[in-house]
């Protein structure tokens, strides 16, 4: 027996992202509008992305978001479209998406900051420090702004001290978080503050052991003290 289609939306309005995936693939579309199978694909992709399976998510995100999904939905299509390719490290494709963001009006936190990340990833510190600093400017207390702009700060030397600062605040608010740890404990290198680097560096790596660029923060730390 199909499922209906809001059976299918209740399962993914309570988070079960597997069962959901399954009821939506149960139901029938055979009569299905254009703008209902526009819908599908649209929470097609989006329990992709919560399971984390990029790919898929990807086609259904692409497909949906040239559909007439309204305004605040294809807002939440395109972000998660860029998380997608920052993700899977399509940095300029995630880019156009969060442009075209903001020249549809929306202009929050979230969307600076994936950008001051992306421009990052393409090597663009100068944009990426706009960025931030513009994310700061809506939201002077957010840690995910807080953290990469200090981090920036820090590595390419401009202002290491207010780095430093920047990157400590980004901890006080997120004390579990590996990355603002490692931003942080990278930081103190910068300053030649090693006692203290090795510590949060270590505190990183525990949290995620897997994660590169806490590992090649760490091999410098090692190499220079041997």
């Amino acid at each position: 027996m199909a499922t209906t289609f809001e059976e299918a939306i209740r399962l993914y309005n309570t988070k079960r992202w597997n069962s959901a995936l399954q009821a939506f693939q149960d139901v029938d579309v055979s009569e299905f509008t254009t703008e209902q199978k526009t819908e599908l694909a649209y929470y097609f992709g989006l329990c992709y992305a919560k399971l984390e399976q990029y790919k898929e998510a990807a086609v259904y995100l692409e497909q949906a978001v040239t559909g007439d999904l309204g305004a605040l939905r294809s807002c939440q299509c395109r972000l998660t479209l860029a998380y997608i390719y920052m993700m899977t490290r399509r940095a300029r494709m995630a880019e156009i998406e969060l442009e075209h963001l903001i020249k549809s009006g929306f202009k929050s936190v979230q969307i600076y900051t994936m950008l001051g990340y992306v421009s990052w990833m393409q090597k663009n510190d100068e944009r990426a420090v706009q960025m931030y600093e513009t994310a700061l400017g809506i939201d002077p207390n957010n840690a995910t702004a807080m953290n990469g702009l200090g981090f920036l700060l820090v590595e390419s030397g401009k202002d290491v001290s207010r780095g430093l600062d920047l990157c400590k605040r980004a901890v006080e608010k997120r004390p579990q978080s590996a990355a603002y740890l490692d931003s942080l404990g990278w930081a103190y290198y910068k300053t030649g503050e090693i006692g203290e680097a090795r510590r949060l560096l270590r505190r990183a790596l525990d949290l995620a052991p897997r994660q590169k660029d806490i590992s090649l923060h760490m091999k410098a730390l090692v190499d220079e003290a041997s």
